[in-house]
């Protein structure tokens, strides 16, 4: 589950064209766990996912969809 959150997160942040960096300044996140996030190295709380989905635009579900190893939605 940690790797597909990251996965779909990395997605969509970059089908949108933000990188690590822009997105920790917007969102309160810091880069590191931006970084941990896209590489499965963080269990994010079902708080936590909500926020990330509003700082990007999204709905939450979005970060759980299904998504084959490249990253795209299945």
């Amino acid at each position: 589950m940690r790797r597909l959150v990251g996965l779909n997160f990395a997605r969509l942040r970059r089908e949108q064209g933000v990188t690590q960096e822009r997105f920790a300044e917007i969102s309160g996140f810091t880069q590191q766990y931006v970084s941990d996030l896209e590489r499965g190295r963080r269990n994010p709380t079902v708080v936590t996912l909500f926020h990330l989905a509003t700082a990007l635009g999204v709905k939450p579900i979005d970060l759980l969809a299904d998504c084959d190893e490249d990253g795209a939605s299945a």
